[in-house]
């Protein structure tokens, strides 16, 4: 398995939940960029999001935001 153009949208779009904050969720509207409106209606197929153009995480998305985070948060180079 590789990381394709439309696995890193779908990564990309996790990244941008509040963890802090569950009951905060994202709502694409249908002029936002395609590739990110595809991430969430595949994210929605699979489970992960409540709405095909975002909504809130599932449980399987909460665990899959927090590991994308946590992902991105290792692999930013620190500052400094």
């Amino acid at each position: 398995m590789s990381y394709t153009p439309e696995r890193i949208a779908e990564l990309h779009l996790l990244t941008h939940f509040n963890l802090a904050n569950h009951q905060e969720g994202l709502k694409l509207h249908s002029d936002a960029d395609p590739q990110l409106l595809g991430a969430a209606a595949r994210l929605h197929a699979r489970g992960l999001l409540t709405q095909v153009d975002g909504g809130y995480l599932t449980s399987l998305g909460l665990d899959a935001a927090e590991h994308a985070q946590a992902l991105l948060t290792i692999l930013t180079p620190a500052e400094g």
